[in-house]
């Protein structure tokens, strides 16, 4: 009994084989394409994970990763004690929420004005001008902080004009924060909106032509067609933002920093470039850099939970 069982098992389990590779062999095509990102992927995702165990060790370039002696969590412990600690995580964490609160609407925002604008030309002109800043280069765009906002940049001017004393805002500690989220909104604000338009763009017409008909005006038909119909997709970009959370960006934030504005500009990718590649504490930074990790890890897992029990939709 238990030889013809294991006989069809391995008669079925031999179909699914040739069936899955007759299926490959029919859609190479397909199978070729997705071959490259999950490349990718695998590559500079999951490789480089090889190289997490430094965090755990005296890492010494000579001896190589396995050679190295095992330090256990001694680098871990040297950075919760260390004083720069709090300071760099209250300063990430103050940039991205301070991010997400204001660059999240705004993209949702633009994309209902734009849905709602009926002359072609003038909504494909917004779009496009909106649209337009995020190709410019980090590099490019902080050299326009700088000359907006300098002690000689046009803002210093027009002051100067009117009497007032000179402001160098790049310098100011408790302007930084404000500076690198609003030009950061100005610049991903129409990239953003791309993706709530094609929301908007699938939602059924027939909604809107029945709520005219009963009486609704464009503020009501906005608030319980249009919101509603985006939610998903907004809820989806959100577990995604708040999963990032720990990570701001090193090159706008490097570029813009200065012995001024350090106290409230350090953030851990900045930390980690002063203590891992400055100062070659490669075990060191490569704690702060998982314990990074781990953060934004259980924070995306903490708020998917909650999206799927509030709105019903999540990443899995």
């Amino acid at each position: 009994m238990s030889t013809g069982t294991e006989a069809l098992t391995g008669s079925i389990n031999k179909s699914r084989t040739f069936t899955a590779i007759r299926r490959i062999k029919r859609h190479w095509e397909l199978y070729l394409i997705v071959l490259l990102p999950v490349a990718h992927v695998l590559l500079f995702r999951y490789v480089p994970m090889y190289g997490i165990q430094i965090a755990f060790k005296d890492f010494i370039i000579t001896k190589g990763i396995m050679g190295s002696p095992w330090a256990g969590l001694k680098y871990f412990k040297q950075l919760f004690g260390a004083y720069q600690f709090q300071r760099i995580v209250l300063n990430t964490l103050g940039i991205s929420l301070l991010s997400i609160v204001l660059g999240f609407p705004v993209p949702i925002i633009l994309a209902i004005a734009l849905n709602e604008a009926r002359n072609a030309t003038y909504k494909k002109v917004v779009q496009m001008v909106t649209y337009a800043p995020y190709f410019i280069s980090t590099v490019v765009m902080v050299g326009m902080l700088l000359m907006i906002l300098s002690s000689n940049g046009i803002v210093s001017q027009l002051i100067q004009r009117f009497g007032g004393e000179p402001v160098n805002s790049m310098s100011i500690p408790e302007s930084f924060k404000f500076v690198y989220v609003l030009s950061g909104v100005w610049q991903g604000a129409g990239y953003g909106a791309v993706i709530y338009l094609a929301a908007l763009s699938a939602i059924d017409p027939q909604l809107h032509e029945a709520a005219v008909i009963d009486g609704a005006n464009k503020f009501q038909r906005i608030w319980n067609i249009d919101l509603p119909g985006i939610m998903p997709t907004a809820v989806i970009v959100l577990i995604l933002n708040l999963g990032q959370v720990m990570n701001v960006g090193f090159e706008k934030i490097f570029l813009m920093q200065n012995p001024l504005n350090m106290r409230t500009s350090d953030v851990i990718s900045t930390y980690v470039y002063r203590t891992g590649l400055v100062g070659a504490q490669y075990s060191f930074a490569t704690a702060v850099g998982l314990f990074n990790s781990v953060v934004n890890l259980i924070l995306i897992i903490i708020v998917n939970q909650i999206a799927k029990r509030v709105s019903e939709t999540s990443l899995w």
